[in-house]
């Protein structure tokens, strides 16, 4: 066996991966005819054909609300901005609660605190890691207003749970789809099945705007309340432009250029070509580290579709004989991206218990954020989960195989690394 990098060998892979995202000459053009129009926000404050955005934005928005087959496609800036206009439009009041996952990026629950609203966390599957219908059942009151099941790393979380407590609880449901646009769950797709739902398009998600997010409904007054969050809290009454300024529904500028869509349009007719990619290397991973002791590839529930934003994987060091933090070390050192962890559990960060937001002065809830809350996330975060950004194109099999011989060659230098002293105990 050849020496583990990690040791001063030579490491499987020297050069790095493939650069993503991919921009070519289609979207250069795009983005160029924008600038030769001279036409770069296009958003106007009064009423006409640019009040709710331009050319670019509006066939943006168009077609991504016919590939989903819903009514309505808001553009925003962000998905941290669509989020939080998703949080006001569905109708969550100040001081409310709104349930979402412990194990997402932190503007699945800081969205709420932007209405001065309440997060409260729930705990995620321990095969999918998306948030578990069965924990937020545990976890609402009768401040609970609204539930964000994020689909984390491409794979849907159980809409069928998330339904069924809309029905019976009389919640609203907002999918935060920002990594897993083009997913499908029981082969509905992902932003559909609820009553809104949000994409992301910063530049390391499946497609790309450099920034920027989208809102779909089908709900007419959903969409109307996004539109004015986004748009300065302003709306059209009659031919006149009104300013609405209450508690309720305070507009901020979360619009989105016309470069930005211009960019969206051309890679979004790429989404399905480069999900397909996604899903063929990593279903071919997949299918080279099955039975592979210690390590357990990414599950598929529900009917569902994967679109693999990340190619995540629980990790077992009781099986491997090598502790999950050397076992990564000594994977990036043969040249290989993998990371031992995603997030902290959002409620263990400072935000909810050093000088916590305004929202939580006027707050007469039981809402708690101590440690021991999520335990399976909690678990995924200190010892089970391994995850990697790579099995994307542009690259391809050959890129992969190195990612097996490296994976390979660490695990069958487990006595090399203990008689180094790199594993203890």
């Amino acid at each position: 066996m050849s020496t583990l990098a990690f040791l001063g060998g030579t490491p499987v892979r020297t050069h790095p991966f493939p650069r993503h995202p991919i921009v070519g000459d289609e979207e250069k053009r795009a983005v160029m005819d924008v600038l030769d129009r001279g036409e770069l926000s296009t958003f106007i404050a009064s009423p006409g054909r640019y009040f709710n955005g331009g050319v670019k934005i509006k066939e943006f928005e168009r077609i991504f609300a016919e590939y989903h087959g819903t009514k309505h496609a808001v553009a925003f800036n962000s998905a941290t901005a669509a989020l939080h206009a998703a949080v006001v439009a569905v109708g969550v009041q100040p001081g409310e609660e709104v349930i979402t996952t412990s194990y997402s990026l932190t503007s699945s629950a800081t969205c709420a605190l932007m209405h001065n609203a309440i997060p409260v966390f729930a705990d995620v599957d321990p095969d999918i890691f998306c948030l578990d219908p069965k924990s937020v059942a545990q976890r609402i009151s009768p401040l609970t207003r609204a539930v964000i099941p994020v689909h984390l790393f491409g794979h849907p979380a159980d809409m069928d749970g998330f339904t069924d407590l809309a029905k019976t609880r009389g919640l609203k449901i907002i999918e935060d789809c920002a990594q897993a646009p083009g997913a499908r769950f029981r082969k509905r797709l992902a932003g559909t099945i609820a009553d809104c739902g949000i994409f992301s398009f910063t530049e390391n998600k499946n497609i790309t705007t450099g920034e920027g997010g989208m809102l779909i409904t089908n709900d007419d007054a959903i969409a109307e309340g996004a539109r004015m969050v986004r748009n300065h809290g302003e709306m059209i009454v009659e031919g006149q432009t009104v300013r609405t300024y209450s508690p309720d529904m305070l507009g901020w500028n979360y619009r989105l250029c016309e470069m930005e869509a211009a960019l969206g349009i051309v890679q979004f007719g790429r989404l399905d070509a480069l999900n397909g990619a996604r899903i063929e290397l990593a279903d071919y991973l997949s299918s080279k580290l099955s039975g592979v002791a210690g390590l357990t590839p990414p599950a598929i529930k529900f009917d569902s579709t994967h679109v693999y934003y990340i190619y995540a994987m629980k990790y077992d060091a009781e099986k491997t004989g090598i502790p999950r933090d050397v076992f990564i070390k000594a994977l990036q050192a043969e040249g290989i991206p993998f990371f031992a962890w995603y997030v902290k559990p959002l409620y263990l960060t400072p935000i909810y218990h050093d000088h916590k937001p305004f929202a939580f002065k006027h707050y007469a809830g039981k809402a708690t954020y101590d440690k021991g809350l999520c335990p399976v996330t909690e678990s995924l975060y200190e010892r089970e989960l391994i995850q990697t950004q790579i099995a994307r194109p542009p690259a391809n099999r050959d890129d992969m195989d190195d990612v097996i011989r490296a994976i390979h060659k660490v695990l069958d230098g487990r006595r090399a690394l203990a008689d180094a002293g790199a594993i203890t105990g």
